[in-house]
């Protein structure tokens, strides 16, 4: 039997359940939405099941309360394959009055204009939501879970040590945090990003736009946006990138909006803090797939490319933080997000709690003049912010690809990614 890895989202569910009539877990396919929430589910309906889908979507546009009358809580996979059944929930939620009762899952926002008619109601007050996203390096046990972000926001120093080296980020890059491809032998588990793009290009993009793309033009996106990954590159420069005569900007926000509803593109926005200072917050998201290891696919490389060009494995690394620091933050009822002003000063991440509380994070490979210049680019930034509307920021981070996590006698924290967890 396969062994379970618990997910941070566990408790997220748990909790959620406990609070609400219904939860809608969203994110990309792969993500392990399903098997996390089957743990939780009392009866199931699979709405991609090709032996039972016809009969419960049939069921779901004649008869949803019989379809529904399950045994709480009832899983609902893949619910916006029947959108009616939004508005049934949202229903026999009020009609329960009763928590627990439902969970939906989601790889895809509703995108045609029939299926939002079927949606009447926000399901606000009824339906709870939630995001899953491909599993962190603590979650998939890469992580030792030395170094806790809940401590550093009380404060507290840190000293450990990690054994990984930057061949085992590099691997941890390109096999991505997909949950089939955990525990493979290593040449299995890299072949499951490549499986990933595939069927995104060839198959679920095609049910995103109701098969009214260019596969070549997707292509050249995906990979225009993988050159560009972990940087702030206007929609203009990407499209310019694609190069296409006939990729126009209409045509690019149709395909970047389907990549967003499938949960492939995760920008980090744009943080926009008080400062003392006249400098020009830029607004440009960080550019930013749900796994690293989709871009490293759609650029055809392995571990040794990495290896071999550090500037690219430098961007790609950044990514592989983002990924890991998003569900962390989300864990801690807290935002991600990056800084960067017109005078040059930036974080590549921070996170921002719901009591607004903050931590500032740079992100570095390892070497020591990097991790230098990372600690005064966060000591310069941390003193213009203005204090007089918000808090000084709980701790100051780099994050790197070494061994060894400490702080150092000016405050900053330094700590291997395989050290992290919420």
């Amino acid at each position: 039997m396969i062994r379970y890895l618990s997910r941070i989202a566990d408790k997220t569910l748990s909790f959620k359940l406990g609070s609400k009539g219904a939860v809608l877990v969203e994110g990309p396919k792969w993500c392990g939405k399903s098997t996390t929430c089957t743990r939780y589910a009392k009866s199931t309906i699979h709405l991609q099941n090709t032996e039972t889908r016809e009969q419960d979507i049939a069921l779901a546009y004649t008869s949803a309360s019989t379809l529904l009358a399950k045994d709480p809580p009832l899983l609902i996979d893949e619910w916006q394959e029947a959108p009616i059944l939004w508005d049934a929930v949202r229903n026999e939620v009020d009609r329960r009055d009763k928590f627990g009762q439902f969970i939906l899952t989601g790889s895809v926002s509703p995108v045609d204009e029939k299926a939002k008619l079927e949606i009447h109601h926000s399901g606000i007050g009824r339906i709870t939501t939630m995001r899953m996203n491909t599993m962190s390096l603590y979650e998939s046990e890469d992580s030792d879970g030395s170094v806790s972000l809940s401590d550093l926001f009380e404060g507290k120093s840190i000293a450990s040590v990690s054994g990984k080296t930057l061949q085992d980020y590099a691997y941890y890059l390109c096999r991505g945090g997909w949950p089939k491809a955990i525990g493979l032998d290593p040449d299995i588990a890299l072949e499951q990003a490549y499986d990933y793009y595939t069927q995104l290009v060839n198959t679920d993009f095609a049910k995103a736009v109701n098969g009214d793309y260019s596969t070549n033009t997707l292509q050249r996106l995906i990979q225009s946006y993988s050159r560009h990954l972990s940087t702030a590159a206007t929609k203009a420069l990407i499209r310019k990138d694609v190069g296409t005569d006939t990729f126009s900007e209409k045509t690019f926000d149709r395909y970047y909006e389907a990549l967003k509803k499938l949960f492939v593109i995760d920008d980090i926005p744009a943080w926009n803090p008080n400062i003392r200072s006249k400098a020009r917050i830029q607004a440009t998201p960080t550019r930013q797939f749900c796994d690293p290891s989709i871009a490293v696919a759609a650029l055809g490389l392995g571990p040794e490319d990495l290896i071999n060009d550090l500037k690219t494995f430098g961007l790609f690394f950044e990514s592989l933080c983002d990924r890991d620091l998003a569900v962390y933050a989300s864990s801690m009822n807290g935002t991600l997000y990056h800084y960067r002003d017109s005078n040059g000063l930036e974080a590549d991440a921070v996170i921002h709690l719901r009591n607004g509380r903050y931590g500032l994070i740079e992100i570095k490979l390892g070497r020591q003049s990097d991790i230098d210049s990372a600690a005064d680019h966060l000591k310069s930034l941390a003193a213009i912010i203005d204090t007089t509307y918000m808090r000084e920021p709980s701790f100051l981070l780099v994050i790197t690809a070494k061994n060894a996590a400490y702080t150092r006698p000016d405050g900053v924290h330094v700590a291997p990614l395989a050290c992290l967890k919420p």
